[in-house]
């Protein structure tokens, strides 16, 4: 055995079956492979963006999609590559077109000859109209159930006061409300500034596809508090002083405003003020306190005005009054004689 490996014809035996199966072992991998790389292979990549080539100083562009999703099909090598890379785009050029409605078609570049492309969507149907812009009034809104029962939405008022609008000609000929809308809590009592969005809606309350400047503006909103002006009225009590009489009794001020929940204030229909007649002795002015009704937070004066015409009775004038009411001795009759009773000592008296 050991004679036979030693023998040089055999060695070379050897070293030619090796190499033979060296051969044929890198033959079969690289066909393998080629195969491999020879075989087709489809890949789908989505949401790919579409880029817009037009005048977009003096034109507004509509239905062309943000993105599209691309199929490619072809040698599983440069189909994998081509999805990983993305060196690709996807465009649609209208310089040539005129103002109108068109149907085109998407285009790519970038792409190997070698791949089969499909585009979702493969054409679009555009609209190309002229860019307007025009300044419209901000309304400023809030939902008046935020605002507490006991107060009211005085006004609102947005800064700056309007917005440029840019869009298609036929969208800014749509607008029907441009709106800043605020926001609070449930219970709001005070007065208060926010930054709001502006919003561009047609007559539907859809949201139109334009341009605003600015996109926010600040809104003043004034709350306060409920109140309802009502009249005053008179209720007496007590009794006038003893020789004093109170010939009239005239409110110097009329009417006064009342704070307090709507649901409440609504259903008064005046202001009632106690007057105590004990407390007027001359004709003067007074102050009397003015109570707040059942449910008023609050009223515009504490104290109402009253002004009092008076009459006093003086004691002199009393006692003459009384001295003329009796009677004096010379008005006082004669006793009355009866003839029967007349003796002769009486005649001759």
């Amino acid at each position: 055995m050991d004679k036979m490996m030693d023998s040089p014809w055999v060695l070379r035996i050897i070293a030619l079956f090796l190499a033979c199966l060296l051969f044929f072992s890198v033959r079969t991998e690289l066909s393998s492979t080629d195969k491999t790389a020879m075989s087709e292979q489809m890949e789908v990549i989505q949401d790919v963006p579409v880029e817009v080539y037009y005048d977009d100083d003096n034109l507004i562009v509509t239905g062309i999609p943000k993105t599209v999703n691309v199929t490619i099909k072809g040698p599983k090598q440069i189909a994998l590559n081509t999805k990983l890379v993305k060196d690709f785009s996807i465009f649609v050029d209208l310089n040539d077109l005129l103002i109108g409605e068109h149907n085109v078609k998407l285009q790519y570049e970038n792409i190997s000859d070698k791949l089969q492309v499909t585009l979702d969507p493969a054409t679009v149907n555009v609209n190309i109209e002229e860019k307007v812009t025009q300044e419209f009034r901000v309304d400023p809104e809030m939902n008046n159930r935020l605002i507490d029962e006991g107060y009211y939405l005085k006004g609102m008022s947005a800064n700056p006061a309007t917005v440029f609008v840019t869009g298609a000609k036929s969208a800014i000929e749509s607008i029907s409300y441009v709106k800043a809308t605020v926001t609070g809590e449930q219970g709001l009592k005070q007065s208060f500034s926010q930054e709001a969005a502006v919003k561009v809606l047609d007559r539907d309350l859809n949201k139109l596809d334009v341009t605003i400047e600015p996109e926010k503006v600040k809104v003043r909103v004034d709350i306060a508090e409920y109140s309802k002006e009502l009249p005053v009225s008179i209720k007496e009590t007590g009794k006038a002083p003893e020789g004093i009489t109170i010939n009239q009794l005239t409110l110097v001020t009329h009417t006064l405003k009342l704070f307090g929940k709507k649901s409440i204030i609504d259903v008064l229909n005046e202001v009632p003020v106690e007057i105590d007649l004990s407390k007027i002795t001359e004709s003067k002015t007074y102050e009397f306190d003015v109570k707040l009704p059942d449910g008023a937070t609050k009223v515009s004066e504490q104290k109402i005005k009253i002004k009092a015409d008076v009459t006093k009775v003086e004691k002199a004038d009393k006692v003459e009054k009384v001295e003329k009411e009796t009677p004096t001795n010379a008005e006082t009759k004669p006793e009355e004689i009866n003839p029967d009773s007349v003796t002769e000592e009486d005649i001759d008296s």
